[in-house]
């Protein structure tokens, strides 16, 4: 646990008694706080009632002696309109913040000597599987690493910073709103797609959030930005207005850059010191297939040799990564048929990344939907032998796929395996893969992208070949 000391003697609301609320109050009451704890939720509150936390109702006391509101990161901050709790500590002048803001607070009042390394990875798609890498190849070279932020545990969770350590944070743009001093000393933004336009509004809102990230840095941070979507590309543009050419690099993985990293054809290219050069062959990297994992590793690579990783360490470091759950991975095979689960593809752009890697698909597709629908994938149908609907999506994804690809609506993720298992393996076409890329948000039937990945694991291990000569479905 990281003891947070600076609201010693004061009182603190921590509104959301999730994982990361219960880490803040503990990490809280360490450093010396006071703190007045709440949750909508009666189960929330049960359960850290039971683990032996002490609840007040912040909708029934006087906020005069609260100094912050820490706010757990899915509740609404200013849209559809600020949650309730935000209009309390608004009223009263006291900062909304995140556990975020409290690490960056806790380091900044450390000596400069003593101070970890902080990475800060942030973007529509790739978030985690680029932390990951980055927390990786690290802990390869020898370092002393802590992976946290929005994959694991909490931050306040963790050992407290020593002096040459690495803090790799993977940050949503829910967790950079209440953030307002974390600098980073190599920040990220990997791409930029519409997401989460109910939280902030629109996607200029959305942006804006991610924007600040860069902005918290100060004079001494690296910023390396892809630029293979144009609202990227322009923020790279409007960086390197601001900023010394070596504070911003850009990375691709399609398109040469001027010191950066960038991947063509099977190659990834450094141009950071010295003329550009070969440092690593992507099909070495094999948990790390598709040209969005090009731009992940070009991210991770552009990094870690700012931190001081030799590239030939850096590589090998890649090359023996053994990826994410839940992030394209087999988790197992029948007959000829491999199972692949991509549950944390939670909208149409983040699926379109496992769906140009793989063919012939049979497409595990749907749960609580976003904005967009499914067009934005129709230039890869063609890769798809059939698609199997589920979740609340169901109607308006055979809406958006009708006379367009086949389908069938299965309602749930175990109707729609057997579904799956059950048409590849009758079709025996070879290099086949049933695939779990929902590009859909898990809450209509499970706790999280995780439980529902974990729910297509067991599935996959349940299946059994079918009798040979029976008819499908039998």
């Amino acid at each position: 646990m990281i003891p947070v000391h600076a609201f010693k003697g004061r009182r603190v609301a921590v509104f959301g008694l999730g994982r990361t609320g219960l880490a803040t109050i503990r990490a809280l009451l360490a450093g010396g706080a006071e703190v007045s704890a709440w949750d909508d939720s009666e189960a929330s509150r049960a359960a850290a009632q039971a683990q032996g936390f002490e609840l007040e109702d912040l909708n029934r006391r006087d906020w005069g002696d609260i100094a912050a509101l820490v706010l757990s990161p899915g509740v609404p901050l200013t849209h559809p309109k600020p949650h309730r709790m935000v209009e309390l500590a608004h009223a009263v002048g006291a900062p909304v913040i995140g556990d975020i803001e409290l690490f960056a607070l806790e380091v900044l009042a450390m000596p400069a000597k003593r101070r970890p390394k902080i990475i800060g990875i942030t973007g529509t798609n790739g978030k985690s599987t680029t932390t990951a890498l980055i927390g990786h190849i690290l802990r390869q070279a020898g370092r002393n690493v802590t992976v946290a932020g929005n994959i694991g545990d909490a931050v306040l969770a963790q050992e407290p910073p020593r002096p040459g350590s690495f803090f790799v944070l993977e940050l949503s743009s829910y967790q950079i709103d209440l953030t307002q001093s974390l600098q980073c000393d190599v920040a990220i933004l990997l791409n930029m797609t519409p997401d989460h336009i109910d939280r902030h509004g629109d996607f200029a809102g959305y942006f804006a959030a991610k924007q600040r990230l860069f902005a918290m840095q100060g004079e001494a941070g690296v910023a390396v930005i892809g630029v293979d979507d144009d609202p990227t590309r322009d923020y790279y543009s409007r960086l390197r207005m601001k900023r010394p050419d070596a504070q911003v690099l850009p990375i691709s993985a399609g398109r040469v850059v001027s010191r950066g990293v960038y991947a063509l054809g099977d190659q990834v290219y450094e141009a950071l010191d010295i003329a550009p050069h070969p440092v690593l062959q992507l099909s070495r990297a094999r948990a790390l297939p598709g040209r969005h994992n090009a731009q992940n590793i070009a991210a991770a690579l552009a990094a870690v040799r700012v931190l001081g990783i030799g590239s030939r360490v850096a590589a090998a470091a890649i090359e023996s990564f053994g990826g994410l759950a839940h992030r394209q991975e087999e988790v197992g095979k029948l007959g000829g048929v491999r199972f692949i689960n991509d549950s944390k593809a939670t909208n149409a752009e983040a699926a379109m990344q496992a769906l140009a890697c793989y063919d012939p698909i049979y497409w595990i597709v749907g749960g609580r939907p976003k904005s967009g629908g499914l067009s934005a994938l129709a230039h890869l149908y063609p890769r798809i032998a059939k698609a199997y609907l589920i979740g609340e999506s169901e109607a308006r994804f055979a809406k958006d796929l009708d006379r367009k690809l086949a389908y069938e609506r299965c309602g749930d993720l175990a109707a729609a395996t057997a579904a799956a298992c059950r048409d590849a393996t009758a079709d025996g076409r070879d290099n086949a893969v049933v695939l779990l890329s929902p590009a859909a948000a898990s809450f209509d039937q499970f706790a999280n992208f995780e439980a529902r990945g974990d729910a297509f694991r067991d599935l996959v291990a349940a299946l059994e070949m079918p009798a040979r000569g029976a008819e499908p479905g039998q």
